[in-house]
């Protein structure tokens, strides 16, 4: 009887923590799908603060009035993505507006191609003979290219939709960032706190892992993209290509945006050989080629840099995480990996802790 008593007690109890765990799940994924639509922005506006604190540090050390440092460095970042993007958005739909009306009146004029244009490397004849047919009848020269033309404009415009929703995305991420400022204190030791309770002795150390790698990847990206268009803009200048130093900033741009630099490359060489076909040319489009690709190499030396963290894991974890969850995974791969590194190293630690044991016994 009384075993009985105990098997039905135990049953009870199980089935008791089976409905209080399968509460708890409920509650945790009802709660998740609420906060879902809000992580991208919470999380981005995480990655900003760490990013900007040690600024913020050294700009309160030296000028002090710490609330005054956040709204005028908030204030200066949200000017600088706003403006530009109401300005390009409003170009866009104006210049879109008008290449709809130009190609249904046929009323665009297409300048005939030079001479030179012949001596193009190995596209020359093709290209000028495509090119002297849009000049004198358009409609009918892109008539072969109907479908592509459809297909690229729409991964064009997708791609520009895109971006300007990537650039809001910013913005908000940065005003709510500015909130993470202003408690950093605060926010640090509520992520501390959380951390020893999911790693114990270990969490003081992980929650300085993560904030210095989310440091280090950041300084990547950004480093990267200012290196890329301070040797664009010097190729461009002395070309003496219009509007360099726009291109630069729209290459710097790109490459944030872990987008290739060649989009824009690649049409301003085009534009540079239509002009002439000579050593110059020649030279700038191996230099801007060479400047497009740099980023490939910059990208390895830069990650990783001041974090205890090998940089092919760090590099790994950045791209994967990227190839996974789009740009917002540079900084989650890199965090879980380096995670997961140091997670293998403990394991790997702790058997070798073991072997020695047995060796000294």
């Amino acid at each position: 009887m009384p075993n009985r008593l105990e098997k039905e007690e135990k049953v009870n109890i199980a089935i008791e923590i089976a409905v209080k765990l399968g509460l708890l799940f409920l509650v945790i994924y009802i709660t998740y799908l609420i906060a879902k639509p809000f992580l991208p922005i919470v999380i981005w506006a995480i990655i900003i603060a760490v990013a900007l604190q040690p600024v913020v540090k050294m700009l309160e050390a030296r000028f002090g009035h710490r609330k005054k440092i956040i709204i005028s460095m908030t204030f200066l970042v949200v000017a600088a993505l706003a403006l530009p993007t109401y300005l390009l958005s409003d170009t866009m739909i104006e210049t879109g507006h008008q290449l709809a009306t130009a190609l249904q009146d046929g009323s665009i004029d297409i300048p005939p191609p030079t001479e030179k244009v012949k001596e193009w490397p190995l596209i020359g004849e093709k290209a000028y003979k495509l090119w002297d047919s849009a000049s004198h009848n358009l409609a009918k020269t892109l008539v072969p290219f109907k479908n592509e033309i459809k297909h690229i404009a729409g991964s064009v415009f997708s791609a520009l939709g895109s971006g300007l929703g990537t650039i809001l995305m910013f913005i908000g991420a940065m005003i709510i960032a500015a909130f993470f400022l202003l408690g950093a204190e605060e926010g640090e030791h509520f992520y501390k706190t959380v951390m020893r309770r999911l790693l114990g002795d270990k969490g003081d150390e992980w929650a300085n892992l993560s904030v210095l790698t989310i440091r280090s990847v950041v300084t990547g990206v950004l480093g990267v993209a200012i290196i890329q268009a301070l040797f664009a803009f010097i190729g461009l200048a002395l070309m003496g290509v219009p509007f360099s130093i726009v291109w630069a900033l729209v290459i710097m741009f790109l490459t944030i945006i872990q987008m290739p630099a060649l989009i824009v490359i690649g049409p301003i060489i085009a534009w540079v050989f239509a002009q002439g076909s000579g050593t110059p040319e020649i030279i700038f489009t191996v230099y801007m080629l060479i400047v497009g690709a740099i980023d490939g190499v910059l990208k390895p030396m830069l990650m990783g840099r001041g974090v205890d963290i090998p940089m092919l894991v760090i590099l790994i974890g950045a791209i994967g995480g990227m190839m996974l969850m789009g740009m917002i995974g540079l900084f989650i791969g890199a965090v879980i990996f380096a995670l997961a590194y140091k997670l293998f190293e403990l394991w790997i630690a702790e058997v070798k802790e073991e072997e020695e044991a047995k060796q000294l016994s």
